[in-house]
């Protein structure tokens, strides 16, 4: 039941992430797309904002494909953590708790799965799994 578990954590993880990263990246889902996060970087005094709005699009979807797959499983979970404290410094912190005024509480969850993930593995039901790597 523990790796049911797992999987589930990953792929729901996996999801979100994905999406918030093909919106900053592609302007899906109704995103902003890469210019519109810059902007926005920009606004917030995020430097340089163009490739820090790449960088961040690029650990948000390809985290969370990782993530999903359960492949290099510590190495999307760490960059889905760092992604989150930063978004959580730069934009909700100042907010408060609850996400309905724009607080850090979706942000702290997420990083509690990706925590989650980091410390106990994808489990047997990921390419990790598959190819022998990590624990």
């Amino acid at each position: 039941m523990v790796d049911l578990a797992l999987l589930v954590l990953r792929v729901v993880l996996g999801v979100i992430f994905v999406a918030h990263g093909a919106q900053k990246l592609f302007g899906s889902f109704g995103g902003p797309g890469l210019k519109g996060t810059a902007g926005f970087f920009g606004q917030l005094g995020i430097r340089p904002a163009y490739p820090m709005a790449v960088a961040v699009g690029v650990v948000e979807f390809f985290g969370g494909l990782l993530a999903a797959l359960g492949l290099l499983t510590p190495v999307a979970a760490v960059g889905i953590i760092l992604v989150m404290v930063v978004a959580i410094l730069t934009v909700h912190l100042r907010n408060g708790f609850f996400n309905q005024n724009g607080g850090y509480e979706f942000n702290l969850a997420l990083i509690g799965i990706a925590l989650a993930l980091l410390l106990a593995g994808a489990g047997s039901y990921s390419l990790d799994a598959a190819l022998g790597l990590f624990w």
